[in-house]
Order: structure tokens, then C-alpha cells, then sequence
């Protein structure tokens, strides 16, 4: 790190943002491209390969040295691009990032929308901003940053994709057709994760998994008076309801499947009281819960325990019920909820599927004809230590450009693509980071991106870069 000047390339870092990296991620912004879970036509629309055009056409501007590019398309399957710049000194890293975005959703400001990219700083805003647009800009800006400053680093491959926001669910075709490509990488750096605030760098050091279904429970053939049927054919959400009471204590929230929960180490306990120590009540209040709701279980440690390596249910949608205005005295034929289960990294999410589904399967009351359907089962992500020198460049570069250390981070939060790799590299180290902030709300309304931030982490992560040649 004596050898960096931190300054100055944090300076270059500022200019490149400002000068044509911001313009194109604005042009990112305003293409509509949907995830294919959302957007049944992905293909006919064309959309996601209007992002990697674009940001093709931004790399073609750039004065890399070494760097080449391809557009990988299997049959069926959204496309992927591969960025591979020769290295200057040894070592290999895999940079991943994604393209696809969450649908508009409701509720944007006035004068903003999920298409209109808008700058009010500190923040850009528009869909894609923050998840996960910048991730590629950013990545290739820390290598170019390193070539721009006669600094060496190792060989470079960048892994964007189209289908993060469905799960990935096309990404394992890829890796395996494209693993010469890929090469064995030293380092798999993701920047698609959080930040607890923007005043430091923040390293996540564990994701949670998913195991996602829909519950439906089926009582009659057809909808009945409930003055002639209520108290006779038995309530299908009663059901519901008692059967999600075998997985979910309902009073406190708690997940009864043991097999669904990790010993929480005093080691992890100690790392989950530095983050509430750094956060403090921020680890609550930055959630926007009601005046007078209360957390779920209650201590700051505890809350970031319970968010991050506890396992927990969300119910997030329901089929079956008509809306308000449509509901009648009608006894339903059945009820069906999306379930949302986290679980924290170690649980293997197979295994959590068949257990949630012999739960909730089994007895039927009533012989109410009962079925769990999982759709998403993605497995948790825990890093491997790092190594001291890296971790010493990370904390150097936090302070050079944050004023503060570097701190690890827990995500709540799944991404597929981190357990994927871990299993594909077992032996590599992993970067996990990202400049989604309190307020940058990502899959919700005013999404956004915060600048200083992300030319901050943009620094650090060449300096990380750096550090495996010194």
C-alpha cells in the first residue's frame, strides 16, 4: 500500500464517474429490462440485450489494455457476457455483476420513475441504479484505474448476467460451458451486496439462502354461502393457518424445524456486536416499520443475529381471496400463500425444502387436500477468512477514502450465484461488497444509487486489487 497513491487515483476515479460512467449507467436506467421472471417476452423485447450493448459500447470506449469481450447465448437461456482483461502481474480474479432488473413497482416520487434516471445528490435514481447496474462500471473502473497508474494486477474476468433477479436460474448451463473462460480465480469479487452506512467500506462476510413455495389448501369444489356452508365445510385460511403453525411459532416468530437453524459461534456473536456497536439503533430505526411496532426479538446484537443467521418466514403473497371490494359472504374453495423462508448460511436448502414440505404436508386437518410447491431453493453463502495483507489493504483504503475502517457486514438477503461459485472454487477467496445503503431501496420505489459512496468503494476495491501483486 506504500507504493498507492491513494489520492490520486481516488481523484481519477472521481473524474471517470463524472465523465462518462454516470452517463452511461443513466442510459442503463432508462432500459426497461425486466428479469425473465418478470417479463415472459425477454426474448422478442430485446431489452436485455440492450444493456449489454450498452455497456459494451462504454467498454469499447475505455483505454483498456488487453481487454476483450464476448456474448455468450445458449439456446433458450438470457444472455451473458465475459470480459477478460490480460494480466500485468499473477494471480486471477472473477468479477461478477448482473444486468436484470426488478419490476417498476408503485409509489415513486413525483417527477421520478423506475425508468427516469435522475440526479439529486448525493443519489442517482432509477431501477437498476443500485441493483445491480453500477456493479460492472465499477469493477472495470478499479482495474483501468491500477493500468492507468503503472500499478500491476492479476488477470481480470468479468461474469455479467441477465437472470439474477429470477435466482439465476440460468447461470449453472453457463458456468459449466464456460469454465475455461472462467479459469480457477485466486479471488471471486461480487458487487452486489450491501452497506450498513456510507461512511465506511463494508465487506459482507455471509448471505442468508431461500427456500421459496406456494402453500394451497383445497376444502371445496366450488364457492358456498357461508351462512349455509361456514361451520360445515371447514375454513381453507383457518387451515392455512394451523399448518403454517407446525414451521412458524406464531407468537414470537421463531422457525420450530431444527434442521433449519445453525449454531450461532461466539466468534459470529462478536461480529454481530460490532456491527450493532458501529449502526447502533440504526440497525432498527433504518427499517421503515410503524410508530409503536417493536423488532421481533429485541437487542441490537440479537436484531442483527435474527436478520442475518436465524432463520425466518414471510408470507409475501395470497391467492384464492378476492380483493375487498369483491369479497362477498362466500365460503372460498381454497387458499394459497407464498411462503418466503430464510435460512442462514449452512443449512443446505434441499434439505430445508423436503423438511418444510413433510411439515406442512403431513395430517391434513380435516383431509383438506394439501401441497407445498417450492419454486427457489438457493443455499446460503459464509466467506472464508481473509488473508491479513488483503484485509489490511481493505482497512487502508477504507480510511483513505471513507475516513474510517473497513467493517464486515451480514446480509440478510440470498444471492444464488455466491454458493454456486463457492461450490465451483472451493479453494478461492471472496470480495463481497456494494454501495447499497440505507435509503437506496432497492426492488422498491426510488431506487438509488449513492455517488460519493460508490466512487469510494471504486477506490478501495483497486487498492484491494492491488494488494495481491505487492
Amino acid at each position: 500500500m506504500a507504493n498507492i497513491d491513494l489520492e490520486a487515483i481516488h481523484a481519477w476515479v472521481d473524474e471517470q464517474w463524472e465523465s462518462h460512467a454516470l452517463p452511461s449507467l443513466s442510459d442503463f436506467i432508462e432500459i426497461p429490462a425486466l428479469s425473465p421472471a418478470f417479463d415472459d417476452e425477454w426474448a422478442a423485447n430485446g431489452y436485455l440485450d440492450d444493456t449489454i450493448d450498452l455497456f459494451l459500447g462504454w467498454l469499447n470506449s475505455l483505454p483498456m489494455k488487453g481487454m476483450s469481450c464476448n456474448v455468450h447465448r445458449l439456446e433458450g437461456r438470457t444472455p451473458v457476457l465475459t470480459i477478460t482483461i490480460e494480466g500485468t502481474g499473477e494471480g486471477e480474479v472473477l468479477f461478477y455483476s448482473h444486468l436484470d432488473k426488478q419490476p417498476p413497482f408503485t409509489g415513486w416520487s413525483e417527477g421520478k420513475g423506475p425508468w427516469i434516471p435522475i440526479r439529486e445528490d448525493p443519489w442517482l435514481y432509477g431501477r437498476g441504479s443500485v441493483d445491480d447496474g453500477y456493479g460492472g462500471y465499477l469493477s472495470v473502473l478499479a482495474i483501468l484505474a491500477l493500468q492507468q497508474h503503472d500499478i500491476a494486477h492479476p488477470k481480470a474476468t468479468f461474469l455479467i448476467e441477465t437472470c439474477e433477479e429470477s435466482g439465476s436460474f440460468d447461470l449453472p448451463a453457463y458456468l459449466d460451458e464456460l469454465s475455461d473462460t472462467l479459469g480457477t480465480p485466486d479471488l471471486v469479487v461480487v458487487m452486489d451486496s450491501g452497506a450498513g452506512d456510507y461512511e465506511r467500506l463494508w465487506v459482507t462476510t455471509s448471505l442468508r439462502g431461500l427456500v421459496g413455495g406456494t402453500l394451497k389448501v383445497g376444502v371445496s369444489q366450488e364457492g358456498v354461502h357461508s351462512g349455509m356452508a361456514g361451520g360445515i365445510i371447514p375454513s381453507s385460511f383457518r387451515i392455512a393457518r394451523s399448518i403454517i403453525s407446525r414451521i412458524e411459532d406464531e407468537s414470537t416468530g421463531e422457525v420450530l424445524l431444527p434442521n433449519l437453524s445453525v449454531n450461532i459461534s461466539d466468534e459470529l456473536r462478536g461480529e454481530a456486536q460490532g456491527i450493532a456497536d458501529v449502526l447502533g439503533e440504526k440497525v432498527w430505526t433504518d427499517l421503515p416499520a410503524l410508530d409503536g411496532v417493536e423488532p421481533q426479538t429485541p437487542g441490537l446484537t440479537e436484531i442483527v443475529l435474527s436478520g442475518n443467521w436465524r432463520p425466518s418466514l414471510s408470507v409475501t403473497g395470497a391467492d384464492g381471496m378476492p380483493a375487498l371490494k369483491d369479497a362477498g359472504n362466500v365460503l372460498r374453495t381454497h387458499t394459497s400463500l407464498k411462503l418466503s423462508m430464510r435460512i442462514p448460511p449452512g443449512v443446505d436448502a434441499n434439505d430445508a425444502e423436503e423438511a418444510m414440505c413433510s411439515a406442512l404436508e403431513e395430517n391434513p386437518p380435516h383431509g383438506a387436500h394439501v401441497s407445498f410447491t417450492a419454486d427457489a431453493a438457493a443455499n446460503g453463502f459464509s466467506a472464508p477468512p481473509m488473508d491479513s495483507a488483503f484485509r489490511a489493504a481493505l482497512n487502508s483504503a477504507s480510511l483513505a477514502t471513507f475516513g474510517n475502517p473497513m467493517q464486515v457486514f451480514f446480509e440478510g438477503g440470498t444471492i444464488p450465484f455466491l454458493a454456486m461459485m463457492q461450490e465451483k472454487y472451493p479453494n478461492a477467496d471472496f470480495l463481497v461488497t456494494g454501495s447499497l445503503g440505507p435509503g437506496g431501496n432497492a426492488h422498491g420505489p426510488d431506487e438509488k444509487l449513492h455517488i460519493p459512496a460508490t466512487k469510494s468503494v471504486t477506490t478501495c476495491l483497486a487498492a484491494a486489487i492491488a494488494s495481491l501483486n505487492a
